[in-house]
């Protein structure tokens, strides 16, 4: 009787584990967002370039330009931590400071600072 309660305990927790499905969050490939205002002078949790690379592939390095501007969401990506990781390109197919096509971002901490608003 006891090796009955065993295996179904150990059925229960089994499929009770499996039922708990990783959630990348609200974000999916294709849905829109649009970039926000930093709180510093930097973005942070989108992974701009920095200057240097900017002007090297012959962009101009201005943060300002940026904000304001629809992006979509390309790829979800989970990391071993547990943060979900996206990349975004611009909607209307031009590149980010005229040098760089897409950028990654940590989705959940640039939906938490503002750096990234849904629409």
């Amino acid at each position: 009787m006891k090796k009955y309660i065993f295996a179904l305990m150990f059925s229960v927790f089994t499929l009770g584990l499996q039922a708990q499905s990783v959630h990348k969050g609200e974000i999916a490939v294709g849905d829109i967002l649009e970039v926000g205002k930093p709180e510093s002078s930097q973005y942070a949790h989108i992974e701009f370039p920095k200057p240097n690379f900017i002007i090297k592939r012959g962009g101009l390095a201005n943060y300002k330009r940026v904000e304001g501007n629809k992006v979509v969401v390309t790829s979800v990506k989970e990391k071993k931590d547990g943060s979900l990781r996206i990349k975004i390109k611009k909607t209307d197919g031009s590149r980010f400071f005229g040098s760089h096509w897409q950028v990654a971002a940590n989705v959940k901490e640039a939906l938490e600072s503002g750096e990234l608003r849904r629409i």
